[in-house]
């Protein structure tokens, strides 16, 4: 059995085997998961056809910053309790339950695009034979399964699944013959010309996703982290599992810096527009991997980050949930088939799956990221709630640029945003 194996990569974290491994360790990939969706593909994808490997610098900051904020999640829920609890507990459970209500709102718009890509990449995969809208709804009942079959195995199936995106993109992205003269200065901070520092925060308001903040928080004590003891096991796993994204990232940036950009694409149309570029130069094997990576990341990021309102709609009302929970799997099967209606949203909405693809994010970037980055700096510095375990000097920094720099990206685009969404797209 593959539990029973011995290998040197879990023997390097204190664990003997596979099944050791994920009594300890794990969480950190489903936060990665969370976040590695279609659009982050499209966005790497943009940043590596419009500047080449110039932003390579950026995936590196979200990294830091992304796992400085889940490290902030993660002892909020070991020293005090999960965030949307404390919020209860503050501001009562009628403006609690409106800021959870607020929030799944954008939750499932998530749901919405991710559904839509996975179908639009499947109609690619198969040459149209069947469109994409009845693909979404197909799509919509495999995460329903997936999501109530128990924490346990979609932590190894998010695990699998981000190493395998891992080794598919860094083959590409190595056979592409980048330069690596390029991709060393491209680890030095730079603007390299107008838009690139919309492209940087893109890569961060991805990187450092606001659902993720409410549900390490909640999961820290599904792996029976509940006390200081387990802080180096929680960052050795949020350490690990931010490589693997950051990795992931910037192969995607190589890849389509090192080959589309030399072939004159300065500009994406879709997220599979690389996958088809990468076929015509280095055939249909590029194709097939790059969209498989790509529908496999979007699938991913829709279990996590439905299971959040699942939990904290329940929790802002004063229940205690889990993922057994008979209310827990109601509020997760409801909302993820609403997010399944994409088709719908195209139908009425007029909007494309790439526009749903660029502005139901976006949306959460304007509304779910400032309030929550608010929310987290208010309680993991509340005495009351984290005693000595408060947050220290750099920490505080983090934070404070993280809700600095998601009120003004939402300040400086929310007209925008809800003019496109309200207008038939781009």
């Amino acid at each position: 059995m593959v539990g029973d194996n011995v290998t040197s990569s879990s023997r390097g974290f204190g664990v003997a085997s596979v099944s050791e491994f994920f009594e300890k360790y794990g969480l950190g990939f489903v936060m990665v998961a969370s976040y590695f969706g279609s659009g982050s593909v499209f966005i790497a994808s943009s940043a590596g056809v419009q500047f080449g490997y110039a932003l390579i610098w950026a995936v590196g900051g979200a990294v830091l910053l992304g796992f400085m904020a889940q490290d902030m999640s993660a002892r909020l829920g070991i020293f005090g309790e999960p965030l949307m609890v404390f919020v209860r507990r503050k501001l009562g459970r009628g403006p609690a339950t409106g800021i959870a209500v607020l929030l799944s709102v954008g939750c499932v718009a998530w749901c919405l695009e991710l559904t839509a890509a996975v179908g639009k990449g499947i109609e690619v995969l198969i040459g149209g034979a069947v469109g994409w809208q009845p693909l979404a709804l197909v799509t919509g009942a495999a995460a329903i399964v997936v999501g109530i079959v128990g924490y346990d195995w979609i932590e190894k199936l998010m695990t699998g699944m981000m190493i395998g995106l891992l080794v598919a993109y860094v083959l590409v992205a190595g056979i592409s013959a980048p330069d690596i003269g390029g991709i060393v200065a491209g680890a030095v901070p730079s603007i390299p010309g107008p838009g690139a520092l919309t492209l940087a925060a893109a890569i961060l308001g991805t990187t450092a996703l606001w659902p993720n903040f409410f549900l390490e928080s909640i999961l820290v004590r599904q792996k029976g982290w509940v006390d200081a003891s387990a802080i180096p096991t929680m960052r050795r796993d949020l350490t690990v599992g931010y490589i693997v994204g950051g990795i992931t990232t910037i192969a995607i940036i190589v890849a389509t810096a090192a080959v589309l950009r030399p072939a004159g694409v300065t500009q994406l149309d879709t997220f599979i527009t690389p996958g088809l570029v990468l076929a015509e130069i280095l055939g249909e094997w590029a194709l097939v991997l790059f969209l498989v990576g790509a529908l496999a990341a979007a699938f991913n990021s829709i279990v996590p980050i439905m299971w959040t309102p699942a939990y904290m709609i329940p929790q802002a009302m004063g229940m205690d949930v889990s993922a057994d929970d008979k209310r827990f799997k109601l509020v997760y099967v409801a909302l993820v088939a609403i997010g399944s209606l994409s088709p719908v949203v195209h139908a009425v909405f007029g909007l494309s799956v790439v526009d749903m693809i660029i502005l139901f994010p976006a949306y959460n970037g304007v509304v779910g990221l400032p309030i929550t980055a608010a929310l987290l700096f208010w309680a993991v510095n509340d005495r009351d709630t984290m005693g000595e375990h408060r947050n220290g000097r750099w920490l505080n920094a983090a934070n404070v640029l993280l809700v600095v720099l998601s009120v003004y990206l939402a300040v400086s685009s929310a007209e925008g945003v809800f003019s496109a969404i309200l207008g038939g797209g781009f």
